[in-house]
């Protein structure tokens, strides 16, 4: 089992978000470096006294303004629509996979991601001191994994949970999906008892 598998189960990936915020970040620094430099005249003395737009930058945009219009309204549109897409990327909720049995055609069988994580939670509530608990279902078609939230009672034999979990519940998963690994992320929280009026 990869590790990238394996993380799957414990959050979902913002891999391309931090790459691309870090590329970003990357862009300004060294421009901002660069500015500095020629600021302190270390690429020269004339150089670093020019004005920010160079005059003849400013006489070519002059002689060219069509295009120069048009190249910056392309650029403004593409920069806004991958943008957008970044942010729609980001925001858009994370994939529930339904998990193939058999690709035979005609005799295709998938079990959705909401009945493989109701099968779980209905056989981890059926453990000794588990009061109620919670799965969802992350990953891909390919390479499911699981996220499962246990609510104890107060006392509970942790050991005995863990052990029962293991050997029972994610044991028959695997074996009911066929599936040599089932990459689980467990959160364990403490059932809280109800209160009590005082009178």
């Amino acid at each position: 089992m990869t590790r990238s598998v394996a993380a799957k189960a414990l959050s979902r990936s913002y891999a391309g978000e931090r790459v691309l915020t870090f590329l970003v970040g990357l862009l300004a620094l060294l421009g901002g470096a660069l500015a500095l430099v020629v600021g302190f005249g270390v690429l020269g003395e004339y150089r670093g006294r020019r004005p920010l737009l160079d005059p003849l930058a400013v006489g070519w945009l002059g002689s060219h303004a069509t295009p120069a219009r048009i190249a910056a309204i392309v650029l403004g549109v593409l920069l806004f629509v991958l943008g957008l897409r970044w942010a729609l990327r980001s925001l858009r909720p994370e994939p529930r996979p339904d998990l193939d049995l058999d690709r035979t055609e005609g005799a295709e069988l998938v079990v959705t991601a909401a009945a493989i994580a109701d099968a779980v939670r209905a056989d981890a509530e059926g453990l000794d001191g588990v009061s109620r608990a919670r799965v969802r279902a992350v990953g891909s078609r390919t390479a499911p994994a699981l996220r499962l939230t246990l609510w104890l009672h107060e006392g509970t034999d942790l050991k005995a949970v863990w052990a029962g979990l293991d050997t029972q519940v994610l044991a028959r998963a695997r074996e009911s999906l066929g599936l040599d690994a089932l990459p689980t992320a467990v959160r364990l929280e403490l059932d809280t008892a109800p209160a009590k009026r005082v009178r």
